[in-house]
């Protein structure tokens, strides 16, 4: 029980307990002896009552029941998209729940795509949390949030976009769709997603291929020509999540330059807006004699 709470910020279902052996009396004595203390109906904090904020988050999730997570305004505030002063948790079920005390319950079944994990809780996925939000907050606080995700390099299976398409006529579509238009905000987006557009524009463009995150001790460039000297980063979004980050990055390019690489970086919205300037770039950069 106490390796199950450790693993969960503090909490356990009493249906975990079950399936751990342990039954509705072994709970009755250990509530008796206040080694348990009840959170929401059958969900118990170990030990004591003092909760850090993933404990509620993830005693909120647990009270919801097998697939629900976290989601709306409580999960813009674990992604640290939107800070947030509700006193109620947000989830999602894909079943009806009774009401709770301390919970706002939304109920409906969320494809695969659309869920994440994140700091061990059950949450949607930030695509999904922005879409949510914009069904809440008006065009200034959603593009704020949209920024905020997007400096915190925060991925999704799905962009919003593909949210857009999925979901026309869902309250709020219009504001992201209108935001995106506007390029006030850009698509999350995966790693690998980034990277195999790369690989398209320069198939595209008759490039040659690189390296793929081939190691050069001590790092792992995204794209590396050997001969040509050459590397290209990219960064996903146009700003980074913390100075330190920025910093690293910085002096890690100062490094390779020093070593004679040329370095590049490329963001998703320069890669989606500028394909064909790109592609000329680095033509020119791939053609330019290496220095000695």
């Amino acid at each position: 029980m106490a390796a199950l709470a450790a693993r969960q910020h503090g909490v356990v279902a009493r249906s975990q307990l079950a399936a751990l052996g342990l039954g509705r009396h072994f709970v009755d004595r250990q509530l008796e002896r206040g080694r348990l203390h009840v959170v929401h109906r059958g969900v118990y904090a170990v030990g004591h009552r003092a909760l850090t904020g993933e404990g509620a988050w993830m005693a909120a999730v647990l009270a919801g029941g097998d697939g629900a997570m976290l989601s709306h305004r409580s999960a813009a505030a674990l992604w640290g998209i939107r800070e947030t002063g509700a006193r109620n948790v947000e989830i999602t079920t894909p079943r009806e729940r009774r009401r709770r005390g301390g919970l706002v319950v939304h109920h409906t079944r969320l494809p695969a795509d659309e869920a994440a994990v994140h700091r061990r809780i059950p949450v949607t996925s930030p695509a999904r949390t922005l879409l949510d939000l914009a069904a809440l907050l008006d065009e200034h606080r959603l593009a704020r949030a949209a920024e905020r995700a997007e400096a915190l390099r925060l991925a999704s299976p799905t962009s919003l976009a593909d949210l857009v398409a999925r979901y026309p006529r869902r309250p709020g579509t219009p504001k992201i769709r209108g935001l995106l238009e506007a390029g006030r905000i850009v698509e999350t987006t995966t790693r690998s997603r980034l990277e195999r557009r790369f690989l398209t524009l320069l198939d595209a463009e008759n490039l040659p291929r690189p390296l793929v995150n081939e190691r050069m001790d001590p790092i792992t460039p995204d794209f590396t020509w050997t001969d040509q000297r050459l590397i290209v980063e990219l960064d996903g979004f146009e700003t980074h999540g913390t100075r330190a980050a920025f910093e690293r990055d910085r002096a890690r390019d100062r490094a390779l330059q020093a070593a004679g690489w040329r370095v590049v970086r490329i963001t998703w919205r320069q890669l989606q807006d500028a394909p064909e300037e790109i592609a000329a770039e680095l033509r020119a950069l791939l053609a330019a004699p290496r220095r000695p």
